[in-house]
């Protein structure tokens, strides 16, 4: 698909949403919600799903790789780098929050921002809509160029597939969602509300994350990302590679030409292997790799091609 197609379709994706939300928000003048309530029931899905449903979900899945005889070491040092993959990403979040992100979100959405929309369902259920979208892009912006698949290759390089995998993630994974979350402030939806909506996206993903989940019912694997699209894209054969980069919606996938079914038995990892279960090499490798091409590559602007360029571009002799 052309790069002008694409844009075309994602900018009417984004005018349909954001025209329906406005345009019914205020046609309909629903009551509008209070901030505690939206909060509250957030956290019960956002955060408390990690005690209700991922854990418990993970020992399932423990259990299974006993029963079928594949939990080894390396299942469970794996899951550990995970963790405290995880961990680290937490903390950069944190600070980026604490010193950028809210308020760069809050400046934008009193200054350069269209009129600010209510707090009610219908802007929930937009918010969460166009978190997703963006969710796509940012997605596929980590895998086709150099600097982004430097950190999201962290999360593709483990070879097992389970809901701590979920979890691993890389240095600048908490950087790259900004750049496609500030347009969505600046149409009018409240900071916190696109915060919580673009959690929401992560956590829908983190259940899929899993092999004990076979195919869904058709009505469900058409529309929504399941844990089968999600396993071709982790997969490391080559016709999965940048395929289903969707966070809730499999549509947006199928809509931009990156849809690809399950139907070869998914290989799981990177295609050149990291063979290390070290969380510092896990969590760096991808930048040292990345650095150690930028040395590599001789000439500045070949130097800045390789941050810009998909991560296996190199200089023309």
């Amino acid at each position: 698909m052309s790069n002008t197609r694409l844009l075309i379709y994602s900018i009417l994706v984004i005018a349909v949403i954001t025209g329906s939300v406005h345009g019914v928000a205020n046609f309909l003048n629903l009551t509008d919600l209070y901030p505690e309530s939206v909060e509250y029931w957030f956290y019960i899905v956002n955060d408390l799903s990690l005690i209700y449903i991922i854990i418990p979900f993970f020992f399932i899945e423990i259990i299974r790789y006993g029963v079928i005889k594949k939990l080894g070491k390396d299942v469970i040092l794996d899951s550990i780098a995970n963790v405290i993959t995880f961990g680290a990403f937490i903390v950069i979040e944190y600070i980026l929050a604490l010193f950028a992100i809210v308020k760069v979100y809050y400046w934008l959405h009193y200054n350069f921002s269209l009129p600010h929309l209510p707090l009610n369902i219908v802007t929930v259920i937009g918010a969460i809509l166009l978190a997703d979208f963006a969710y796509y892009w940012d997605h596929r912006t980590m895998h086709r160029i150099g600097l982004g698949w430097a950190t999201h290759t962290v999360h593709h390089s483990s070879e097992h597939f389970n809901m701590s995998v979920a979890y691993r993630f890389g240095p600048l994974d908490a950087v790259f969602p900004i750049l496609f979350s500030l347009p969505i402030v600046m149409l009018g939806f409240d900071p916190i509300l696109i915060l919580a909506a673009e959690i929401f996206v992560q956590v829908f993903q983190t259940l899929l994350h899993t092999e004990i989940i076979g195919k869904l019912p058709k009505p469900i694997e058409k529309i929504f990302n399941t844990p089968s699209h999600h396993r071709v894209h982790h997969g490391s054969n080559r016709q999965y590679w940048d395929k289903n980069y969707a966070g809730i919606l499999i549509i947006w996938d199928k809509l931009l030409g990156t849809f690809e079914p399950e139907v070869e038995k998914v290989r799981y990892g990177i295609s050149e292997p990291l063979n290390s279960v070290n969380p510092i090499k896990v969590f760096f490798h991808g930048l040292s790799r990345l650095g150690s091409k930028l040395l590599q590559t001789k000439g500045v602007v070949n130097k800045f091609k390789v941050l810009i360029k998909p991560p296996d571009w190199t200089p023309s002799k």
